[in-house]
């Protein structure tokens, strides 16, 4: 592409995008500008604003190059290096899953719980980038938040986001879920996002999901064995009147309450996402001491 304005190296963009990747018009030229955005390390307002602006040789060489990557369907996210996650700028890479929208709901269910000023204990399992944990810990300063991760690759961004966002009343640790605590570690509350997607769904294999960490997305041939696994080991790791929520599937809402029940929670109901879908389950064990 011959180097020109802002303008029109935004329209040719978006209709690379549409063209590639069926995107809405909408979408595709926000990407468009979120790309170009990122090369001339200039907000989107600017953008807009100068449209008639050029663009040097080797802007547009940058441009055209990061475009490529988005039409063979890399994830905008992990070309940008980041994603917006409850109100928090957090460094993401392949190593990670992408931080959603639908997950912020996990963490105002949480904090409806944690109340403001108290030094309560929070876990995080399964923390990938630390989106939920470092929410949390900015929200709750004096709660005390441990980050569980079998992948050292993904503790390594986790970390770095804290860093980032003085995130200093957080703890990390490597391993398969509650395997890195102690027995005696005690929770007020535990919440998690696992992987839930059926190992044999097509949606793995379509869309963002194709460039994500499997391990972080698949769990047995229902979606349901990381949750099984949770939900067996948490009363071991609860305070009395402690909750556990977990994030899942927008099918598997009654799947995950009749888990919990099967483990003895009580109080158990799942919550909606903006979309309508049940999308969090959480339980607690009443008056019991695992």
């Amino acid at each position: 592409m011959t180097p020109g304005s802002l303008g029109a190296a935004l329209r040719a963009a978006r209709s690379r995008l549409v063209q590639a990747l069926g995107l809405d018009p909408s979408v595709a030229g926000l990407e468009a500008q979120m790309l170009l955005g990122h090369v001339l390390a200039r907000p989107r307002a600017y953008l807009l604003a100068h449209p008639e602006a050029a663009l040097t040789d080797a802007d547009q060489a940058q441009f055209d190059t990061l475009l490529t990557r988005r039409e063979h369907g890399e994830p905008i996210a992990y070309i940008l290096g980041e994603r917006e996650f409850f109100g928090l700028t957090l460094r993401v890479t392949p190593e990670v899953l992408i931080p959603r929208p639908d997950t912020e709901l996990l963490v105002a269910l949480a904090l409806t719980l944690i109340p403001e000023g108290t030094t309560w204990e929070v876990l995080d399992l399964g923390t990938g980038s630390g989106a939920v944990a470092i929410a949390i810990a900015k929200q709750r300063p004096k709660a005390h938040v441990i980050a569980i991760d079998q992948s050292g690759e993904a503790l390594v961004v986790a970390r770095d986001n804290a860093h980032r966002h003085g995130a200093t009343n957080l703890q990390f640790l490597q391993g398969d879920w509650f395997a890195p605590l102690g027995m005696g570690a005690r929770f007020d509350v535990i919440v998690g996002n696992p992987p839930y997607i059926a190992e044999g769904d097509a949606h793995l294999f379509q869309g963002d999901l194709r460039f994500e960490p499997k391990a972080a997305l698949a769990s047995g041939a229902e979606g349901l064995d990381a949750i099984r696994a949770i939900a067996s080991k948490a009363a071991q790791h609860m305070t009395p009147s402690g909750w556990l929520l977990l994030e899942h599937g927008f099918e598997q809402g009654a799947a995950c309450r009749k888990i919990l029940a099967e483990q003895d929670f009580q109080g158990i109901y799942s919550h909606c996402d903006l979309a309508g879908h049940e999308r969090v389950t959480a339980g607690r064990l009443v008056g019991t001491q695992p």
